[in-house]
């Protein structure tokens, strides 16, 4: 990616969060307001002098429209949202507060340590923020709050700090680019969170409807469906049965609450059969009539409460699903959400997103991205050329006589840590073929085994092990040991497909504002793991396919180099998203 000029910019004491907004007769946004902007040199240093900007949405969008620029900022989520929303869309940005988090997990830093003892930085989080909180960061030593010039000074300071520090990387380029696609997807969030997913809400209480019975009257009445399951849960109880002590009598029927564990607990032990827990793996081998219906009460209330009407009524407005993004919510890169189960929409619901009239979503997910991220990793020849094909799994099925479902099992168990039965077997084979595959990961299960951090493949750092770990682990192998063992060896692969996935989504991100339409824009709408959706006018689909493959190429290219591997996207072109696999 070609290098921007720079500019840090801080709104000032003027900006205001949603609930304490500017005077209407005020200047620029009324989010927004005011702030200081300040041209940079490449090494962070000053330029100029900084330069106060009345209306800070339109000097933004000026300085856009000039040319490359890299904005630099607390965070991103603190201000870009509301610049969004008034219209100044920025291409590139460094997120002092994401770079710092990658840095202080790359020199070591505990998680848990307290901020006055940590590494670094010179600004520090000021707890969890709301979305649109205009002041992200305070003081590391208490007392009132700065002026607009002293956090501007602040920020250019943790900025340079921070250059220094990426230079100082082992693989400088590639923590740089880490950096850089961290940052570009906080701006992809925000955008995402704005736009939001097309979403139904006829066909999702359609959907309901046909699963629950009608809504209820009250928030906490049980929807017909689950009030007839829970009767039947009851009455099961109550009947009896055969095949166990105290179970062939017929009791009185008692009232058994499903969605109490405590009491289910209690009437099956009162029909003879202990259990440990009431969880779906123990449920589904214990014979008594009331497992059915309770197995079906679970599924549909999981169903009811978290993505039921209430769901709907909170999350889906003016036809669309906006939640929150998280960037690098999880420690291996992978993003998160904020409420709202963004991540784990269920199969069934995905009936519900719908593309407007006109539009189509484009719907793109990465085929078997994990195992092939092991293969340009490892860089194992005959891993690499099985990768290359369309089906690895097929590919890799000559190892294990043919049978694909093994070579699954097998490579699976090699990324994840499986070890036992016929999995153990079938990864001896994989080590024999694929000697170089099998050993990258077992070398960061080692590390991790022995207490050190492993890093992806642009140089995100696992989490150090915790002092109690130590504790543990000091005189003898164990547990302990072996699972942390497990997650170094998921780590290393899991965070690397994180990188690959993240650097195709900021560089599919810059093309769609490349792509041209009479009837709008293309929207990015959705983006999970190894899967994005974009919503976009018809006639730009094919447009929006080819920058899809041009996006999986170019990050390819800048993760992991010149490679055999393939990483194929498969893209479909549908009205609804349920209808993309």
């Amino acid at each position: 990616m070609p290098e921007a000029r720079r500019n840090s910019t801080v709104p000032d004491a003027r900006s205001a969060a949603p609930d304490e907004p500017a005077a209407p007769d005020g200047p620029g946004s009324p989010e927004v307001g005011s702030g200081l902007l300040c041209e940079l040199d490449e090494d962070g240093e000053r330029r100029g002098r900084p330069v106060p900007a009345d209306d800070l949405v339109a000097a933004i969008a000026e300085r856009e429209l000039a040319g490359h620029v890299r904005w630099v900022w607390q965070a991103a989520v603190g201000l870009y949202p509301a610049l969004a929303r008034a219209g100044a869309r920025v291409a590139r940005c460094h997120d002092v507060a994401l770079a710092e988090a990658l840095l202080r997990a790359r020199d070591g830093a505990d998680p848990a340590a307290d901020d006055a003892s940590a590494q670094q930085p010179r600004l520090r989080p000021a707890g969890q923020p709301t979305l649109f909180e205009p002041d992200l960061f305070e003081p590391t030593q208490p007392g009132p709050r700065r002026e607009p010039s002293q956090m501007l000074d602040a920020l250019i300071e943790a900025h340079a700090d921070q250059l220094r520090r990426i230079a100082a990387d082992p693989d400088p380029v590639r923590f740089a680019l880490l950096v850089a696609a961290e940052s570009a997807g906080a701006l992809a969030s925000a955008e995402m969170s704005l736009t939001g997913l097309p979403w139904r809400s006829d066909v999702h209480d359609a959907l309901l409807t046909e699963q629950l019975g009608p809504r209820p009257a009250g928030a906490a009445a049980r929807p017909p469906k689950l009030a007839e399951l829970a009767r039947q849960i009851s009455a099961a109880f109550g009947a009896g049965g055969d095949g166990g002590p105290g179970r062939h009598r017929a009791r009185a029927a008692t009232p058994v609450n499903p969605d109490s564990p405590a009491q289910l607990l209690k009437a099956f032990a009162a029909d003879g059969i202990r259990l440990s827990s009431t969880r779906l793996a123990v449920l589904r081998d214990v014979d008594h009539p009331a497992v059915a219906p309770l197995l079906e009460y679970k599924e549909l209330a999981r169903l009811h409460s978290a993505f039921g009407w209430s769901w709907l009524d909170a999350w889906v407005s003016g036809g669309r699903f906006r939640p929150e993004y998280v960037v690098g919510g999880v420690v291996s890169g992978r993003w998160a959400s904020r409420g709202g189960g963004a991540l784990q929409i269920p199969r069934l619901l995905r009936r519900a997103v719908v593309a407007e009239p006109g539009w189509v979503l484009v719907v793109a997910d990465a085929a078997q991205l994990e195992p092939r991220v092991l293969a340009a990793l490892a860089g194992d020849r005959a891993f690499a050329t099985a990768a290359a094909a369309g089906d690895l799994y097929a590919e890799l099925a000559g190892a294990f006589g043919g049978d694909r479902a093994k070579a699954k099992v097998a490579l699976l168990s090699a990324m994840y840590g499986g070890a036992g039965g016929e999995a153990g077997q079938l990864l001896a084979v994989l080590r024999r073929r694929f000697p170089a595959a099998a050993g990258y990961v077992e070398a960061a299960a080692r590390a991790g085994e022995e207490g050190r951090v492993v890093r992806s493949v642009l140089g995100r750092t696992c989490p150090p092990p915790t002092a109690a770990w130590r504790a543990l682990t000091a005189d003898a192998v164990g547990p302990a040991t072996r699972a942390r063992g497990r997650f170094t060896r998921n780590f290393v692969v899991q965070a690397s497909a994180a990188d690959w996935a993240l650097v195709m989504l900021v560089s599919l991100r810059a093309r769609l504002w490349q792509i041209k339409s009479q009837n709008g824009p293309s929207e990015l709408v959705f983006f999970q793991h190894d899967e994005v959706v974009v919503h976009c006018p018809a006639e730009a689909a094919g447009a929006v396919s080819a920058a899809l493959t041009v996006a999986a190429e170019e990050a390819t290219r800048l993760v992991f180099g010149p490679t055999q591997v393939a990483f194929p996207l498969h893209v479909a072109v549908v009205g609804c998203y349920a209808d993309a696999k």
